[in-house]
């Protein structure tokens, strides 16, 4: 899976969505929570005969939200399931920006 194919997946959920982050200008405002970013953080590649074998990336899916939102999470969570997209999360309540995150982290091959 691309990284193209996983934003049409995240899409889905009807929530706005960018890679990294979003950047606001005159035209277009930053989103209001909820919103998912996304980020490759450290690919794995399988290595074989000196080269890559197969190219692994690893993804933090990011959900904001500004209060604890079980529905929000159910719906990205659903369109991860649907896609078959297995995942591990880890939540924090970011105090400086007063929001939610949970991290899904995800395997693209």
């Amino acid at each position: 899976m691309t990284l193209e194919e996983l934003k049409i997946i995240l899409e889905a959920t009807g929530l706005p969505v960018a890679y990294s982050h979003f950047t606001e200008s005159e035209n277009e405002p930053l989103p209001a929570p909820p919103f998912i970013t996304y980020l490759v953080v450290f690919s794995s590649s399988l290595m074989a005969d000196n080269k890559v074998y197969a190219e692994i990336q690893n993804v933090q899916i990011e959900l904001y939200t500004d209060r604890k939102d079980l529905k929000t999470e159910a719906i990205l969570e659903a369109v991860l399931n649907e896609n078959d997209l297995p995942y591990a999360t880890t939540e924090v309540y970011i105090e400086s920006e007063m929001l939610y995150q949970k991290l899904y982290e995800v395997r693209l091959l």
